[in-house]
């Protein structure tokens, strides 16, 4: 049998105003090259400055991630010829990055739906070996004829993460990425948004015989850019490199890439090591000393997603689901926050957001951000269905009314009539004329067939036009039909 190994070296687009060690300004969708400069272009003579915020979004990033942030770290140059990188060198870290150790907590609830039930290590962590940062390069674009090339990216600060090679499965890789994405919006360091090539990932993968402490050969995929990609690319990679060694054959290293469309991996080159690319210390680049920035970056460390969802099922006695989904969006966290501390049943709470506004967001096209309910609106509502003011049902009613409009939940309780009845002498009444048109049912309740007590119910709720409270309703009937 042989052995799966998985380690992602993840690349993040840092959420700078400016190039990292430029002036030139980073925008997602600008028209071609309309951001460079002597610098970003690789003009001879033309020095580059570092960008303080991107330093103080890497250790950040480690802080989060549980890393060490060493004293002093350093700037190498990586050698290589490519169009995309003018220079014919790139500036990175190399043996003193900005980051080191660490680790990425995998939860339930990160994995693949389908591989949710089914998770071999519950509660894993995967290990980081270091965080570097380092300047992107161009955007190369493929035309029939010719290429064109869009400096606009190159420069941008650009994080890599790199993780021990101990992820066992495309699932555990898939979840490994999703929690890290989570983290990095959440403190604010990229948007990582995988489609805009905001977080692209390569991932290393080999495979050897079961009781074999040697790693086998490390295969690379290059460049991905979705995490349900790279479960598609590993599954497919682990069989075909299986297959292989079964067949006699040995394995080189190499880069391959990933063609989706035809669910394959393709041999790009054969693959370099680190002595290929000649690193050095840049020369036009200091040592940094992290401890002039520390105290800011500590205080800059938020909430993170694990311990969010730990105080939601702590404080406000959601499930572990429900405060993974709702913890899974930052914007969405904040808004259940707010909605949940005037609450008198803040579970509730969770269970509108979860199964009603959710929906009511993507039927709309709408995002959290552009929600027509606020928190403090959503919390009116939830507080009047607990109070008995108005039913379940009424709250559809008034919900949908509430997105339709804007209005609040008491306005339009008010406007449509909505106020539920609870007082006892009326709803009373009520149940006596439903008894009274309810024979066979009463038998039947009598007879022992308790569900029978529904069609009476419905009975009273019918004469009521909706708004006797269900709870008397059912407390009345069961008296009156005991007797």
């Amino acid at each position: 049998m042989l052995i799966p190994t998985i380690g992602l070296e993840v690349h993040v687009q840092l959420k700078t105003r400016s190039k990292m060690f430029c002036a030139c300004p980073v925008e997602y969708g600008a028209g071609p090259n309309a951001h460079t400069c002597p610098v970003c272009l690789g003009y001879p003579g033309a020095l580059p400055v570092m960008n303080l915020e991107a330093l103080k979004m890497s250790a950040l990033t480690g802080l989060m991630l549980g890393c060490t942030v060493p004293e002093v770290c350093k700037f190498d140059r990586k050698n290589y010829f490519y169009p995309d990188m003018p220079k014919n060198y790139q500036i990175t870290q190399f043996d003193a990055p900005i980051c080191s150790g660490g680790a990425v907590p995998l939860h339930d609830f990160a994995y693949p739906k389908d591989a949710q039930k089914s998770i071999a290590h519950p509660g894993k962590t995967v290990r980081l070996t270091r965080i570097h940062i380092e300047e992107d390069v161009a955007k190369s674009q493929h035309f029939e004829t010719s290429t064109g090339i869009d400096f606009n990216r190159a420069g941008t600060p650009l994080m890599e993460i790199v993780s021990e090679p101990e992820i066992d499965t495309p699932e555990e890789a898939f979840a490994y990425l999703t929690a890290l994405q989570q983290i990095l919006v959440y403190g604010g360091v990229s948007d990582a948004d995988m489609e805009k090539g905001q977080m692209r990932c390569d991932c290393n993968v080999s495979v050897r015989p079961e009781g074999q402490a040697e790693l086998g050969v490390k295969i690379e995929i290059k460049n991905m850019n979705s995490i349900s990609g790279v479960r598609r690319a590993l599954a497919y990679e682990i069989e075909r490199q299986t297959a292989a060694v079964q067949r006699g054959e040995t394995l080189i290293q190499s880069t391959r890439r990933w063609d989706d469309d035809a669910g394959q991996t393709f041999q790009m080159r054969v693959k370099e090591s680190s002595h290929d690319y000649r690193y050095f210390p840049d020369p036009d680049l200091l040592p940094v000393r992290t401890s002039v920035f520390m105290d800011e970056v500590r205080s800059r460390r938020p909430e993170l997603p694990a311990e969010k969802r730990e105080r939601f099922v702590r404080d406000f006695g959601c499930t572990d689901y429900d405060a993974s989904v709702l913890a899974s969006d930052q914007a969405l966290a904040a808004y259940f926050d707010a909605a949940a501390q005037g609450a008198t049943k803040p579970k509730n709470v969770a269970n509108w957001i979860i199964n009603d506004l959710l929906s009511a967001l993507a039927a709309a096209g709408k995002t959290v951000a552009d929600c027509p309910i606020s928190a403090h609106a959503l919390d009116e509502l939830v507080n009047l269905i607990d109070a008995g003011t108005i039913s379940s049902s009424q709250g559809k009613t008034v919900f949908a009314e509430m997105f339709a409009s804007g209005q609040s939940a008491a306005q339009v309780v008010e406007e449509k009539g909505l106020k539920q009845v609870s007082d006892v002498g009326a709803i009373e009444a009520l149940c006596d004329q439903a008894i009274a048109a309810s024979a066979k049912a009463v038998a039947e309740y009598k007879a022992g067939k308790m569900q029978a007590i529904n069609s009476i119910k419905g009975q009273v709720m019918k004469l009521s036009q909706g708004k006797a409270n269900p709870v008397v309703v059912s407390e009345i009937l069961t008296r009156k039909l005991a007797e």
